[in-house]
């Protein structure tokens, strides 16, 4: 039988009036219990007298519990954001329950009415408060044995709360919790659960020490799964390679190597990247690679420099000979730039550390065979240099600075004189490791600086001298060398490639995007 608002009232008389002996009239509590079978006023009234006097009635705390629950089911919108709000009222004074309201809550942020949603916040955020570690379980529990909807929820709100907490939020024994959980919760994750949940552990207070940043490492290492065989046709594969080393990348440094991905990268990616038939994905690869150079153990990637060579080798065509088998001019070979300059910088960055990698006895043939492609890939980069300028000559700083074609240019030429103060280097008897560059895919200060690139200027052309010059006559014989065919020709405009998709896994399949690579 249900109450009235006038026995709700009286009830709550009763016990308002005992104060601190209210546990004496447990018959009055039991009445207001019954509310939540009452009117829609009554209901409020209920919800709202069951959390005030609810620390007087242990005994009674699983009905008065279920009361609230109950409440929180209701057809009325109103009745429920009322019920979700006194919830953690409950808590106040018995705080063994957070973690079992916070798991119900969790569920009932998939509501639909916003305004009951942020009303779920708002609870979720009250336990916290009192009891982020029972909050957190409860979180970490719809993450773990939740729907899909739900767990997506949960790690939405996770993640939320785990950026906006300040240190004095959460003990350190408390996100060591949290990181412990999490590492079950990423063994069965898509890819973009992967990188909001990482992005969550990486503002832990305890992480940011050099020890914790390993620890975020290895945790990226393990998804990437360094211990398996790469397949270049799997997309999923590729696009969890990009993704894994781009969150790993801001983690290394001097103390915290990236050696474990160099070395997947060089000896198990490298050796199939010419069955790679995603050129975006390719160069974005390999920009990566280039990068996780800078941080490597000298002593722990020696393994990795002879495949990394052979990568780059691959990349820089001997010179053609003048005629093909049947006679006919033979081919210019492409020269694809973009993957130069990311293998050869990466190389420059790990043949430092192996001394003898080319003035061992047997490494004559190799390096005399390097210095030729070398020095075929300088003259198509002299020319390639050449033609970009004279496309951005007359060009003022505001077409510079808007128009996509010329900012594709300006990153192109920086490209190419990259590659050429790398050769200058690798061009010495023994090769050196001295140079330094600023790779052409980070903003840095002089990608600002070539906004406002300057129209090149170039000298007039002398007249032909009236007298007659035999080593002008020489000059004339020359032959000019050309611009490789393909996609590397005089047409400067450059294809932009799709977007790509990312890779997928048990929990339904969504896909792990990406950002797409421009080559040249």
């Amino acid at each position: 039988m249900s109450v009235d608002v006038e026995q709700l009232y009286k009830s709550f008389g009763v016990l308002a009036d005992a104060k601190d002996n209210a546990k004496e009239h447990p018959e009055a509590y039991k009445t207001i219990l019954k509310g939540v079978e009452g009117t829609s006023a009554a209901k409020r009234l209920s919800a709202q007298f069951t959390s005030r006097f609810f620390k007087h009635f242990p005994d009674l705390s699983e009905s008065a519990i279920n009361a609230l629950l109950d409440l929180c089911e209701d057809d009325d919108p109103s009745i429920r954001k009322a019920a979700i709000k006194e919830l953690p009222n409950l808590c106040k004074s018995s705080k063994e329950h957070v973690s079992r309201l916070s798991d119900v809550l969790v569920q009932l942020l998939v509501s639909e009415e916003s305004s009951e949603v942020s009303a779920v916040n708002s609870a979720l955020n009250g336990l916290f408060t009192l009891d982020s570690k029972g909050t957190l379980t409860g979180v970490l529990s719809q993450i773990l044995s939740g729907d899909d909807e739900v767990r997506e929820k949960a790690i939405t709100y996770l993640c939320t709360r785990l950026k906006s907490c300040s240190e004095a939020d959460m003990s350190k024994e408390t996100e060591e919790y949290v990181l412990e959980q999490l590492k079950k919760v990423l063994e069965d994750v898509t890819g973009g659960e992967f990188q909001k949940l990482m992005q969550a552990l990486s503002g832990l207070h305890h992480l940011q020490t050099i020890q914790g940043r390993q620890q975020l490492v290895n945790i990226i290492a393990d998804q990437l799964k360094l211990d398996q065989d790469f397949d270049p046709k799997d997309t999923d594969s590729l696009n969890r390679i990009s993704q894994c080393i781009s969150m790993a990348l801001p983690l290394c440094s001097r103390n915290v190597h990236s050696s474990p991905f160099i070395n997947y990268m060089c000896q198990k990616v490298l050796p199939q990247l010419s069955l790679v038939n995603q050129p975006d994905l390719k160069l974005e690869i390999l920009k990566e690679l280039s990068d996780l150079c800078a941080h490597c153990g000298a002593t722990e990637i020696q393994d990795s420099i002879q495949p990394l060579f052979q990568s780059l080798v691959d990349f820089m065509p001997l010179p053609p000979t003048d005629e093909s088998e049947d006679g006919s001019s033979a081919p210019k070979p492409k020269l694809h730039f973009s993957y130069v300059e990311c293998l050869m910088h990466s190389f420059h960055q790990l043949g430092r550390h192996n001394s003898d990698f080319f003035t061992s006895e047997e490494a004559a043939a190799k390096l005399k065979d390097f210095r030729i492609r070398l020095q075929y890939f300088a003259r198509g980069v002299q020319v390639y240099i050449k033609e970009l300028k004279t496309s951005l000559a007359g060009k003022s700083p505001t077409e510079l600075r808007t128009e996509k074609e010329n900012q594709i240019k300006l990153v192109a030429l920086k490209t190419c004189n990259n590659i050429n103060t790398l050769i200058r280097d690798l061009f010495h008897n023994p090769p050196a490791y001295k140079a330094s560059i600023n790779v052409s895919w980070k903003k840095t200060t002089a990608n600002k600086k070539m906004a406002c690139y300057k129209t090149p200027r170039f000298r007039p052309q002398k007249r032909p001298s009236t007298g007659g010059n035999d080593n002008d006559d020489k000059k004339k014989e020359r032959t000019l060398y050309r611009t490789p065919s393909g996609k590397y020709s005089s047409n400067i405009s450059r294809k932009l490639y799709a977007g790509r998709g990312g890779y997928s896994n048990k929990r339904g399949g969504r896909k792990w995007g990406g950002g797409r690579g421009q080559y040249y």
